[in-house]
């Protein structure tokens, strides 16, 4: 690979603005010793604003540069991007879409894919299409009377729910409802972050995730890893990032080989099925009857000091960086 102009756009705006600049560390020291990648990172914030990390503002143009607002400094050509972006607008597709009208090659899954995962409600529709259990659900589209009516039978059908902001990320806009009191505001709150919702049945299981990824042309699917949260609560998005956290996790579950072999190939499955691209923290359910139900996928998991994904991939014998850049050295490539 010859020398390489790297964006590393970070931030977003969004609720997950700050766990994202916490990814782009990652990043940046993961491509640090590699001489032939010349990385510029760039914040993105809500008002859509660009800034580089010594202040610069700027922005991305459709001639695949940086543009500077100080007119005396030159436009910086952009040959790659690692949009590293949790939640809106990365996770959801919307920078993608702008990277592939522009035609700049970048890092992850693509806009379709980013879409389909990120949204609660299509993505179960994909998980049932592909023959892979998932949860218990109904979704709605509209706060109202009927919405009221129809979550209420589903809490008494059910006896604990979910309700779930449709297009969020992280557990924002999730709640979990065990009583007909709280099932009113959770739902209107959840509305105020997504026009659709959806509740789910409260399955009492393990949360296990597997990292799965692409690596020379072969898409790997680590042993699943675990969350254990406290008692009767679930992985929040305090319980996720903040420093006090009581979760405990586990880079390797202690499970059967069989069940970690059938969770592994479901993985690999959805990866395939739903076309996702490099990356990818796939989230399962494991009940006390050890049926394993699909939970979500994340396509541009969190790489924090905490996060599992790259504990899982160097657990699984990987290298962060060899897998970063042998993705990056295939893509571009391909568009040689």
């Amino acid at each position: 690979m010859s020398q390489t102009n790297l964006l590393l756009l970070c931030g977003g705006g969004g609720d997950e603005h700050a766990i994202s600049l916490l990814s782009a560390n990652f990043f940046e020291t993961s491509l640090a010793d590699i001489p032939e990648v010349n990385l510029l990172r760039v914040e993105l914030d809500a008002q859509g604003r660009y800034r580089t990390a010594d202040g610069k503002t700027c922005e991305l143009t459709n001639r695949k540069q940086i543009r500077f607002e100080d007119e005396t400094l030159a436009p910086w050509p952009v040959d790659y991007a690692i949009p590293c972006i949790h939640g809106y607008p990365g996770e959801t597709g919307d920078i993608q879409s702008f990277f592939e009208l522009i035609n700049l090659p970048y890092f992850g899954c693509d806009s379709e894919a980013s879409r389909n995962c990120f949204n609660k409600v299509t993505a179960k529709m994909w998980f049932s299409a592909l023959g892979i259990p998932n949860t218990p659900y109904i979704f709605l589209n509209e706060f109202n009377d009927d919405a009221i009516a129809r979550a209420a039978k589903a809490l008494e059908t059910w006896g604990s729910v979910f309700i779930k902001a449709a297009s969020q990320g992280s557990s924002v806009g999730c709640y979990r409802v065990d009583s007909l009191d709280e099932l009113e505001g959770s739902l209107k709150d959840a509305f105020s972050y997504s026009p659709y919702v959806v509740i789910e049945k409260t399955i009492k299981a393990r949360e296990l995730e597997v990292a799965a990824y692409e690596l020379n042309g072969e898409i790997v699917a680590t042993k699943p890893g675990e969350i254990i949260c406290a008692s009767n609560t679930f992985y929040t998005f305090d319980e996720k990032y903040a420093e006090d956290s009581q979760a405990e996790t586990k880079v390797e579950a202690e499970i059967s080989d069989e069940l970690s072999q059938t969770i592994r190939e479901y993985a690999i499955k959805v990866f395939k099925g739903m076309k996702l691209s490099h990356l990818s923290r796939i989230d399962f359910f494991l009940t006390e009857d050890n049926e394993i139900l699909l939970n979500e996928i994340n396509t541009f998991p969190g790489l924090t000091p905490i996060s599992m994904f790259p504990k899982m991939l160097e657990n699984h014998g990987d290298s962060f960086s060899d897998f970063l850049i042998s993705n990056i050295k295939a893509q571009l490539a391909e568009q040689a």
